[in-house]
């Protein structure tokens, strides 16, 4: 698949048919994440597989209500984290830029749309959820209190093809001095 294709193809996507992925699924998918670039090299993204029966029940019962319809029928979850005090901080441990310590959620994203894009090229379907009870997740998963929770991503088999939502002119978010 050309990356044309898969930028313009992929979806996020509410509905999944559940068939068992194995762990191989995952670790491809997580070693394209790890190729995003990051603030100095300094790779602060961690991702937490889960395909278990349990695991995955887990991950469901941890998201806000309107989600765990939607990713019911997801085969596996992604979660992300972000190891918080390294990403836009200098050696001494002052912040390099004006984002204070939020850098690490740039990185972040760069790292989930690698994930996001590679999931979509293997043929699955993604959806990026941000709400969920951090409290429930991290003890699920053994987040260490170091890493910040950034987002869980439901992986599986799509039910669906969405349509792409309509996007704005490219004037309206361009600007060119």
């Amino acid at each position: 698949m050309e990356l044309n294709e898969c930028l313009k193809g992929r979806r996020s996507i509410r509905k999944y048919s559940y068939k068992e992925i194995d762990k191989s699924v995952i670790e491809e998918i997580v070693s394209y994440a790890q190729l995003s670039p990051s603030w100095k090299n300094s790779q602060t993204c961690r991702f937490y597989g889960v395909i278990s029966e349990e695991g995955r029940r887990g991950v469901i019962n941890s998201l806000y209500e309107f989600n765990r319809e939607r990713a019911s029928g997801a085969s596996a979850f992604i979660i992300t984290t972000a190891v918080h005090g390294r990403s836009g901080f200098d050696a001494d441990g002052s912040h390099s830029t004006h984002l204070g310590d939020g850098f690490q959620y740039f990185d972040n994203g760069l790292a989930v749309e690698n994930l996001l894009l590679k999931a979509y090229e293997m043929g699955f379907g993604t959806l990026i959820m941000g709400l969920y009870y951090e409290k429930e997740l991290r003890e699920l998963l053994s987040v260490p209190e170091n890493e910040k929770i950034v987002s869980v991503i439901a992986l599986g088999y799509a039910d669906i093809s969405p349509e792409m939502p309509q996007r704005k002119e490219l004037d309206k978010v361009l600007k060119i001095l």
